[in-house]
């Protein structure tokens, strides 16, 4: 899936002023990048990605989830909700939360221990379980990668931040966001949710490392897959307060926090 996207834009201005600049802008799957001005150009070769992405993904439980295509990426739409591995070894669920904060290897929960609220925005999971061998997301899925957030982000709003550990964007929550009133208490107006990215990002809420639940309806906090040695793993984070979206590391592995998987 690590193909180089190609987007061509065509600057209409070029007709009416014939002295006018006009480049081809190339976007890498690492989120950078690169204009070059046609002048300079003789041909271009490209390939396209043929690959297409399944209508729906079904986990080692027999849950669905509906697929959607995001550039040459193929996300579900929904949040897991797997309380198995996907070799169908268990992950246990911590039946309280003295039990939650003593564990150190892979947990998950449902919010408040409701499966109907698993049923809508998924199982919350603890980092040790993103980071579990047996595979959290279905075979030939993964845990969202760091980077492949940054693509999302970046195709969104080009002038994200794909580096720094903070709102990396003010903006592309606003595409990415769930619309409506069901799944987010808010938004506080209109335009902080179009979905029109259709990843449609609910708000799960999440679970602290000493085992209380909170922000159902108001925040959505996703995992990526992504940890460097001897810091806390990446993660996003999105508000019904603001358009935003926020990279951070800010999250110990005791955490709960939802999950998206990607196709391979």
């Amino acid at each position: 899936m690590n193909k180089l996207i190609l987007i061509l834009f065509f600057v209409f201005g070029f007709v009416a002023n014939l002295y006018s600049q006009t480049n081809l802008n190339i976007q890498y799957t690492n989120g950078t990048l690169s204009s070059i001005p046609l002048a300079d150009l003789d041909s271009i070769n490209y390939t396209i990605n043929i690959d297409t992405c399944p209508a729906f993904v079904t986990d080692v439980e027999g849950n669905i989830y509906d697929v959607v295509a995001f550039g040459n990426q193929c996300w579900m739409k929904e949040n897991l909700k797997t309380s198995h591995y996907r070799n169908g070894a268990l992950i246990p669920s911590p039946a309280n939360d003295a039990q939650w904060n003593a564990t150190v290897t892979g947990a998950c929960a449902d919010y408040n221990y409701s499966t109907a609220n698993t049923n809508i925005y998924g199982k919350l999971y603890n980092y040790f379980a993103v980071a579990d061998t047996q595979g959290l997301c279905p075979v030939g899925w993964h845990v969202t990668e760091d980077w492949e957030w940054n693509v999302v982000v970046k195709r969104i709003d080009p002038y994200a931040d794909t580096t720094c550990l903070c709102y990396q964007s003010l903006t592309a929550g606003t595409a990415l966001k769930e619309t409506g009133y069901i799944h987010w208490i808010g938004p506080v107006s209109s335009s902080h949710s179009t979905n029109s990215s259709r990843l449609t990002l609910f708000a799960g809420g999440h679970r602290l490392g000493q085992g209380s639940f909170n922000t159902l309806r108001q925040e959505a906090f996703f995992w990526t897959a992504t940890k460097i040695p001897g810091t806390f793993p990446y993660a996003r984070y999105l508000t019904y307060l603001n358009n935003c979206i926020l990279r951070t590391n800010g999250y110990n592995g005791k955490y709960g926090l939802s999950v998206r998987c990607v196709k391979d």
